[in-house]
């Protein structure tokens, strides 16, 4: 009896200070992950390694525009439509933009609606956002055989000025298309789990995750987002610049 006193009179253990204790709660998952899925922590590991690409992608093709001798293509000139018998500049990427940012929405909509566990509302605006980034990519390859029939431009060179301009933008775009392209199928798979009801009742599974919990919707959301927030910079610094 003595025994149990002490030990339920003992004082609280005060975890480590300074550095030993950053270790700690990293090292024993008390306090920095506590009650977060891995899935997130992940997410927003691999969205930080992303960023690190898409920043050297982005910091290349500036170094490689200001240092090339030559005359460099004007995007609101290559990247214009003629439309009722006018050229109307960046008209295309205007819209895409706009697609783009509508999904953001729709996806923080649809994270929303998971948290409260309506599986119908969920399922509709995960479709949607993944309708909308469909549409997105589907503007981006008709944009890219625009430029590949009509312009002339290839990887490899340009007729049109610097022959870095084709390199640099099918890798930079090509590379956000990809991922706007994953992002698009993911969101299905996630939209059909949702309806079935996988999340709801744990159903073991790819990219189901905790029982009653709709953590997967807000892990696809981060990822979403990152997406959008990406080509903002995009747009910015290789179409308006």
């Amino acid at each position: 009896m003595a025994q149990a006193s002490r030990t339920s009179t003992a004082e609280p253990l005060l975890p480590p200070e300074g550095i030993q204790g950053i270790v700690a709660d990293w090292s024993s998952d008390q306090r920095a992950f506590k009650n977060v899925p891995w899935g997130k922590a992940m997410m927003w590991i691999f969205l930080l390694s992303d960023t690190f690409i898409f920043s050297s992608f982005l910091i290349s093709y500036m170094t490689v525009r200001m240092s090339t001798t030559d005359p460099w293509p004007n995007p609101s000139e290559v990247f214009a439509l003629v439309l009722f018998g006018k050229k109307i500049p960046l008209i295309l990427i205007a819209i895409m933009t706009f697609v783009l940012i509508s999904s953001s929405g729709t996806m923080a909509m649809a994270v929303n609606f998971g948290y409260r566990k309506d599986r119908v509302k969920t399922f509709i605006l995960l479709l949607i956002t993944a309708a909308l980034g469909a549409t997105f990519v589907g503007m981006q390859a008709f944009e890219w055989t625009k430029l590949i029939m009509d312009e002339g431009i290839r990887p490899w060179g340009n007729p049109l000025g610097a022959a870095q301009f084709g390199s640099t933008f099918f890798m930079i775009t090509g590379f956000h298309g990809t991922h706007v392209s994953i992002g698009v199928i993911f969101l299905i798979i996630v939209a059909i789990k949702v309806i079935r009801g996988d999340l709801d009742h744990g159903r073991p599974g790819f990219m189901t995750g905790r029982k009653g919990k709709y953590e997967i919707v807000e892990i696809m959301g981060l990822y979403w987002h990152f997406v959008d927030l990406v080509w903002v910079f995009i747009f910015a610094v290789f179409y308006l610049w």
